[in-house]
Order: structure tokens, then C-alpha cells, then sequence
């Protein structure tokens, strides 16, 4: 619950809490707040509003997050500003590989870009996954010292978000309605492999872009000799793998959005 009583008759309420976090480390030009579309950032986008601090909100564009996603953020958030990446996912894909949950290069440049210098609102909780449960309210960025994070709904639990959004009415991508728990890239190696199979059958162009990408990468590793690639014997199959084959025992919790 949002609002409660503790056994000494307490009032705890955690929108207040998060409100006056936002207020207290507010600086003098104002938030950088990254925003993914996903339920937790709509909420800390909310609370800001409450809070009345100044804020800039940002959305990574990946060039691989689902339609629906977009569609949202133009219609419900048209004062995000949306930030386009250098290259294609896709195109670095073929130079650089495939990304896997140990070995990924993806996250850093498509999805954690932006907000050096400032202070950094994100929507992380310790709620979502037991790396997260080692994150702090205020923090350094381990790749940038200039950035730091404010994670003020980190205390916050799954039901409280939705409690929130509820409270106050706020849209939210249709996406969660149709059975999904977390939105981000397509065909993300965190997510689960249940997850991955099913975005594969509702977005099939997808499906033939990332294949057509992995020919590519399959090519040019097979022109410059890499052996890396002899386990398969075309880029389709390589696709195939890392899709179906890659994850299926894996059983950790689907952790893929760095600021959802």
C-alpha cells in the first residue's frame, strides 16, 4: 500500500516521501528524467508534475522497441523529447554481434545515452530483480562520474506502481493489458524465453529484419575468418539460436529495461 499505518500508528505514505525526494535534490537546471514509456517511468514522470520541479524528460529511441510503445509516447507524452541513436540497432548488430545477457554492449549505447552532468530521474525499484535490490536511492553512474541517478520510487513495489497509475488515472501503453509485464527491445536477452517467442509471432517483420541483419553479421565474420560463426551454417540459423535455442533453460526474472 501506498499509504499506511505502522503498528505505532504511524502514517507512512510513500507518494509524499517520493515527492519531497524529488523536491530535496532538485538542481538548479532542473532534471534530467528518462523516460522509457514503460509503467515506472510514467509514474516518476507524474510525481515530478506533483513535485512542481523542473524537469526535461528523455526517450531513448532503440529503433527496436515495440510500435505500440512509440505510438504511446507520441499520443499521452508529447513533451518527451526523443533521442535518436547515431546508427541503427540493427546495423551495429552486423559489425558487432548479437548481444547475450553476459556479453552485451547494447544497453550502454541505446538505452542508458543521455544526462551527463545532470541528476538523472529513473523509475529503478528494488522490487524488480535481486541486482536491483543493490541500488541506492542516490547514486553515481559507474561509467560516468558527472552522471548520477535519483531512483525515487526505489522502495516502491509492482502493486504500489499500479496503485498509483490507478489513483490518478494515468494512460499507460496497451501493451500490459495484453499480457506483458515489462516493455523494452525486442528479442532482449534478459527477457524471458516465453516472452521472446511471443513478441517473435506478433511482430514478424521484426522477425525478417533482425534475420536480414544476422546474414550480414554472418558474412562478414565468415569473409574475415572468424571461426566464431562454424557452428552454423547461415546467418538464419545463427538468428534461430539465439532466439529459441540460446535461453530456453534460463530462469532468472526479466530485468531488460535499464530505465522503464
Amino acid at each position: 500500500m501506498l499509504i499506511e499505518k505502522t503498528i505505532f500508528g504511524e502514517t507512512i505514505n510513500k507518494i509524499q516521501i517520493a515527492i519531497k525526494r524529488l523536491q530535496q535534490f532538485e538542481p538548479s537546471g532542473g532534471y534530467y528524467l528518462a523516460f522509457s514509456g514503460g509503467k515506472d517511468s510514467i509514474v516518476i514522470k507524474k510525481l515530478a508534475d506533483m513535485a512542481g520541479v523542473i524537469y526535461d524528460a528523455h526517450y531513448n529511441n532503440t529503433t527496436i522497441d515495440p510500435p505500440e510503445l512509440i505510438y504511446f509516447i507520441k499520443k499521452y507524452h508529447p513533451d518527451v523529447k526523443i533521442d535518436h541513436p547515431v546508427k541503427p540497432f540493427l546495423t551495429e548488430l552486423t559489425k558487432r554481434g548479437f548481444p547475450l545477457r553476459h556479453r552485451r554492449w547494447c544497453c550502454s549505447e541505446y538505452k542508458e545515452r543521455g544526462g551527463s552532468g545532470r541528476i538523472v530521474i529513473t523509475g529503478i525499484r528494488w522490487d524488480e530483480s535481486c541486482r536491483r535490490s543493490k541500488r541506492r536511492m542516490l547514486e553515481t553512474c559507474y561509467r560516468d562520474k558527472l552522471k548520477q541517478y535519483l531512483n525515487v520510487i526505489i522502495d516502491w513495489t509492482n502493486e504500489e506502481v499500479w496503485e498509483f497509475i490507478h489513483k490518478f488515472n494515468i494512460p499507460y501503453c496497451n501493451l500490459y493489458d495484453k499480457g506483458w509485464s515489462r516493455i523494452g527491445c525486442l528479442f532482449c536477452p534478459f527477457a524471458t524465453h516465453k516472452h521472446r517467442i511471443m513478441e517473435a509471432e506478433k511482430y514478424p517483420r521484426y522477425v525478417n529484419a533482425f534475420i536480414k541483419a544476422f546474414e550480414k553479421l554472418y558474412e562478414n565474420r565468415k569473409t574475415k575468418g572468424n571461426k566464431s560463426v562454424d557452428r552454423w551454417n547461415s546467418g538464419e540459423e545463427m538468428f534461430n539460436w539465439w532466439l529459441y535455442e540460446d535461453q530456453k533453460k534460463r530462469k532468472n526474472p526479466d530485468q531488460r529495461v535499464m530505465f522503464e
